[in-house]
Parts: structure tokens; sequence; C-alpha cells
């Protein structure tokens, strides 16, 4: 395959074939029956082995509806039974913190003591290969969070056991962040959802939170027990054919506009994870697209009914004892006559398993523009890493000259060092290309971030040596010239000071990289004999203009408490210098003659030499904070 050919789209035709192969399905979906019955005696899932696979199915029943205040919030993922979910570097670089459904994490939370009981003894039982977790509806969501905290687990004990998890009809679990981190982990191959094309369970989330969809969703938690107990299925009755009519075209409303220009839309809390396997009764479609996955669900429940849409939810044995490997057959006899390219060819057989073969043009078209999307284009993430190292190398001129300017600011009889010298620059020719070179340098490092963050680099690019170290190397440099820049055009009286209102995000992202790599041992014992070619606190020189500020305001202050607050800040930024001189973490600039930190340094001495006659000369003190010099 060329670098810049798309993916084949056979790949999830692949995954869709492999699954109906194995006894996968039809197992996992007759657990989740059994669990659903046995949740008339209480029972929250059921257990059960076959050769060295071990099948552990949740319940459908679940008390998350209703009047449950929590069926409206999101609340914070971050560990569950005290074993971490994700990474820490995974949760400080999302925008926004891993949130998942609060009822269904209070619903998991509850039965999680036995699960755990249940499953690690499943773990000491040496003949087991590999665990699949399945389940159906609410069940299913359940699933999910108990497959999340085992892989974390045997992740934890570096177990090389294999975990799958099928849920059929799940509901969406989490948000944006949610998904993005499932995917980052490389845990998205771990987790297939199984959705009829008429179901409004998985789909319900998109929809405005309502009482309606609140009832509808307390509704068809209970119908599971319709098939042990018609007394349930009188329940359906409660809800008139109007009100379900509304809640189907909220529902539709909402997916039709959850995707513009090829983006799921802010307005939406809820996002698809793992692969989505799309069942109906001519056969299955497999895609792990987001984006894709959101379309799909609009356009095939466009071809249902609002009844039709709240029935389905209960047909996953109909449509798993359909699929098979002769289906598949069949179908693919069907394309022989076809001569088309083998990705058109895949696309044509996708939209027949889908169910939408025979639908209106109307119907078809979108469908097939929305799996393309599902095509990569352009080079592979590994490719696209190999080329941005080619364009370090490119790069890597305009880092050497801002270096050689930092020496030659170190050997001048002006002494003011590398920042202040950048700080107060002229028009010379020679600042003006290491702006330049700054700028570029900048454009290049965005550049990195933004491809990291659209998954078109590696998931672990950002834990490489090489990148880690050439970022903290650009930061320790680059950033006391864009510091000196902020301060030296006066951006901190307009904007306020450089660490909350200037910084740029690269920078702190890079400080995340540089947190989380991995530290061989004794790498940070390591004591400096002379100073650091850059200063270790790369944002040093701004915490120096902020105390710089606080001296000046000591002089025209007179509340005393405003006046104690601003001391204790100048004390504790003179401890954590002073730490850093002593460690040798700084480069000599710092300690340059003329330089703005020897500068506040002086100014320092005066103050203290001040305070120290405050308790004799109290009326010359306030004399001296009006301005009046002392006599």
């Amino acid at each position: 395959m060329e670098a810049n050919e798309a993916s084949p789209f056979e790949s999830s035709e692949m995954l869709a074939t492999f699954l109906i192969s194995t006894p996968l399905l039809p197992e996992s979906w007759k657990l989740c029956s059994q669990a659903n019955a046995a949740a008339a005696n209480l029972r929250s899932f059921v257990v059960e082995r076959i050769g060295t696979v071990v099948y552990v199915a949740f319940s459908g029943v679940g008390m998350i509806g209703g009047s449950d205040p929590s069926w409206r919030n999101l609340v914070p993922l971050e560990s569950i039974g005290g074993v971490p979910l994700f990474s820490p570097r995974r949760n400080k670089d999302a925008e926004e913190p891993v949130m998942i459904h609060e009822g269904m994490l209070n619903l998991f939370s509850s039965i999680f003591n036995s699960i755990q009981n249940q499953v690690l003894g499943i773990l000491e039982t040496t003949d087991t290969k590999s665990i699949v977790i399945t389940g159906h509806s609410i069940g299913g969501a359940t699933a999910s969070l108990c497959t999340l905290w085992l892989i974390s687990y045997l992740q934890s004990i570096s177990s090389s056991l294999s975990v799958m998890c099928i849920t059929f009809g799940s509901p969406l679990l989490g948000n944006k962040s949610f998904s993005e981190a499932i995917s980052k982990e490389k845990w998205r191959g771990n987790f297939i959802q199984v959705v009829s094309k008429h179901d409004i369970m998985p789909r319900l989330l998109f929809a405005p939170i309502t009482p309606l969809t609140s009832q509808l969703n307390f509704l068809l938690q209970f119908w599971h027990l319709s098939m042990t107990s018609p007394e349930f299925g009188k329940l359906a009755k409660q809800v008139s054919d109007k009100d379900k009519a509304k809640l189907f075209t909220a529902v539709m409303d909402s997916l039709e506009a959850s995707t513009q220009n090829g983006e799921i839309s802010s307005s939406i809390l809820f996002h698809p994870f793992g692969n989505y396997f799309f069942v109906s009764e001519e056969g299955a479609l497999c895609v792990d697209s987001p984006v894709t996955i959101i379309k799909m669900m609009h356009l095939l429940l466009s071809t249902s009914s609002p009844s039709g849409s709240i029935e389905d939810h209960l047909k996953y044995g109909e449509y798993v004892n359909r699929l098979s490997l002769e289906m598949l057959n069949q179908k693919n006899s069907l394309l022989r006559n076809i001569p088309n390219s083998s990705y058109e060819a895949g696309l044509e057989l996708a939209i027949q398993s889908s169910g939408l073969a025979d639908k209106e043009s109307a119907v078809i078209i979108p469908a097939k523009e929305c799996l393309k999307l599902a095509r990569r284009m352009g080079p592979s993430p590994a490719l696209n890493a190999a080329s941005l190292a080619l364009k370090l190398s490119k790069v890597n001129p305009y880092r050497a000259q801002i270096e050689w300017y930092k020496s030659w600011c170190d050997e001048q009889d002006d002494e003011k060092g590398y920042y202040d010298s950048f700080k107060t620059r002229g028009a010379c020719k020679r600042e003006m290309k290491v702006n330049i070179n700054r700028q570029k340098l900048a454009r290049f490092w965005n550049n990195v971030i933004d491809m990291l963050e659209k998954n078109e680099l590696p998931h672990d690019f950002d834990q490489r040596a090489k990148w880690v170290c050439a970022s903290q190397f650009y930061k320790l440099l680059s950033e006391p010239l864009d510091i000196a820049e902020y301060y030296g055009k006066g951006m901190h009286r307009v904007k306020g000071h450089y660490l909350e209102h200037g910084r740029e995000r690269r920078y702190e992202i890079f400080d995340r990289w540089w947190e989380n790599r991995i530290v061989s041992t004794g790498e940070d014992n390591k004591e400096r004999s002379t100073f650091a070619s850059s200063t270790q606190d790369s944002c040093f020189w701004a915490k120096v203009e902020e105390a710089r500020d606080w001296l000046n305001c000591m002089r025209s202050e007179r509340d005393t408490n405003k006046l104690a607050m601003y001391w204790e800040k100048i004390e504790n930024f003179e401890k954590y210098a002073i730490e850093l001189i002593q460690n040798k973490e700084v480069s000599s600039d710092v300690l340059a003659k003329n330089s703005s930190y020897s500068t506040w340094v002086e100014d320092l001495k005066e103050m203290k030499q001040l305070r120290a006659n405050v308790p004799r000369y109290p009326h010359q003190f306030t004399r001296f904070l009006d301005g009046e010099v002392v006599p």
C-alpha cells in the first residue's frame, strides 16, 4: 500500500466475518438471556465456563431511570475499586475530564464487590485463557465498566489474559474524553457494541433529557422481564403511541443535528466508543469511527417507526441466530458480478449488510458517504511519525541559532543575560532573526500537537523518549523568549501576568509529557557540578516578573493584610529561587549582574532593610509608602 493510500474498507467486514465465524455472539446472547431471567431472583449477573473461555453476563434490569436524579448527571471516572482506569497523562491531556453516566456508575458500584470476588476467583484458575464480559441494555453498560476495571487490573499485575466485551443494545456511557481515552489506551478493539438497526435504546441519550425519555427508559429496563413474567409486559401499555412518537422524533432530530462537517457537535454529551456491530435481518456491519457510528445510527433509525424502534430492543436473539458464515457467503456471491475495486465491493457489501440496499437513494447515498468517512485517508500514524522526525531535523538549525544567540548574550559587556537582552532588544537584525526562528519552532510544535490530537500519530507518541526530550529541550530554550516578548511589549498590563493569561498551551502539554516520562533509576537524583545550559524551570522569568510586581505593590500599598500577603509571596519565591541556584538548576544568565533577577535581589535587600526599621519608624514607613522621601 502506498503511503498516501486510504486504508481498505474491508477491515471492518473482516471483523464482522470473524465474529460471525465464532460462537462468541450466540454464546454471549444466551448468557444475557439467562442473566435477564435470573434478575427475577435478584441475581445481577451469571457466570459460565466453556472450555478455556469464561463468560460473565450482566442483567439488563436495573433501577436507573424514573425519578432517579442521577439520570441527568455525568460524573468523573478515574478509578474503580482503587484501580486507576486510565494513565494520568490521558486524563490531563483531555480538554475535559473523563466522565460517565452517574446512574450507571452507581449501579455498577452497588454490585462491584460481588463482581470483584467472582472475577478474581476466575483469575486463579490456570486453565482460563480469556474472559468475555457481556450484557443486554443497561447490563451492557455494566459490562463495559467491568471490562474497563478488569483490563486495568490485569495490566497492573502484568497478566496476559485476554478480555473482550460484547454488549447488546447498550445505552451510551460517557463523554468525548471517555471515548478518546479508550481509543488512546488502545482498548477500542476490546469492545464490541452490537446494535440492531432500529433499537432506540443505544440512541436514547442523544435526545434532550425530559420526563418522557426518563419514563420510557424506566419502562425499557423492565421489558426484559416480559420474557419470563407476562405481568411486566403490561408496562408497555403505559406509554401511549403519541408519547412514543414524540420520543422517536426527539431522538431522530438530535441524531440528525449531532454531526456537522464531519465532526460531532459540541452539544452532544455522550459519545460512542469501541466497535459498533450493526445487525439486521440481512447481515451485519462493523464500524469504529464515532462520527460514522452516529451517522449510521441516524440513517438506520430513519427507516424505522416509533413502535418498531422500541420493539427492536428485544430482538437481538433473532438477529444473532440469523448471522452465519452461510449468510456472508451468499452475500459475497452477489458481489461477484460487480466489476469494481475491492473497496467499492466492500462498500456495496456493507450497504447490503446494513439492510439499506432496498431503500430509496435518499437513504443509500448518505449511507455510502457516511461509510466513506470511516476510511483513514493519508499516511498511517507510523509514517506520520517518521515524517515528523525528518521535519524535526530540518527545524533543528533554528534551535541551534537560538542557542548561539544565548551564548552570545552571556558574553556581552552589558551583563544583561539571555532573557533581558531579548526583552529590551531594538531593531537589530540579529534579534529579528532569533524572533523569526522562535516563531518557526512554535509552528512546528503546534503542528505536532495538532496531529497527535487528531490521532494522526501513534498513541504512544508522547511517551517516546525522542519526542519527550526534544519537546523539553525546545521548551527550556524558547519559553524564556516568549516571556520576554510578553513583558517587553507590556502585554501583562493588558491581559495580566504570563503564567495565568499568556502561557501557550503547547508548553503545558510538554510539561505533562516530561512529568509522565519513564525515569530510569537514579536519573532525578544526579547532582549538578556546573550550572545548567538552560534554566530547568522554563517559567522562571515569568515568576521573576511577578515578584518584581509584588515589590512595587508593597511600595504603594497601605492595607496591612495585603502587605502581609505580598511579603509571603515574595519570601516563597525567594526560597524557591535560592534552591534552584544552589542545585545549579539555573543557567548562568540568571546571575548576570544586570539581569532582572539580580536587580530584583538588590531591590529586595532594600525592602528588607526598610521593614527592619518599621517597628521603630512606623510613621516614616507610611510616608515612604506614600512616595515621600524619608529624612
